[in-house]
């Protein structure tokens, strides 16, 4: 795929909206025309780090918001298939590079050996987890 053509998607939990996720959508929307969001469910989340703090409403009108972002896909699936992006008309997937080689392979091994996988800087120093850290060391109450 050539830079700034086709469908573009990401995948997110987009719990408490921060300036580390508007980068990956920057950094993604640059990789094509249309930026598509897959939002996972509570439950897929749950089941490999904490159940958001954010509803699924919440986190799709807050994602909806950004300027980078063109269509959201709530309860988005956790292992990205070709069969996935065929059915959405994807043409690449970008995640950043904070993820192991196991983890790529897990959640987007089909994708990957496609060659549709593109790793992206990650963010360093804000995080949800990161946010919720600080909610609890410096809040007054």
């Amino acid at each position: 795929m050539v830079a700034g053509r086709g469908n573009v998607y990401v995948d997110m939990v987009g719990d408490l909206f921060h300036p580390g996720h508007v980068a990956l959508l920057r950094a993604a929307r640059g990789f094509g025309e249309r930026l598509l969001v897959g939002v996972l469910s509570d439950d897929v989340v749950a089941a490999y780090k904490r159940k958001p703090i954010m509803t699924m409403a919440e986190r799709v009108t807050v994602i909806e918001a950004c300027r980078y972002v063109d269509a959201v896909l709530p309860d988005a699936p956790y292992r990205v298939t070709t069969e996935f992006l065929d059915l959405h008309g994807i043409d690449v997937v970008i995640h950043g590079d904070d993820l192991a080689a196991d983890a790529v392979e897990e959640a987007f091994g089909p994708v990957a050996r496609a060659g549709k996988l593109r790793l992206v800087p990650y963010t360093g120093g804000v995080s949800t987890t990161e946010l919720i850290r600080r909610c609890r060391t410096t809040a007054p109450w």
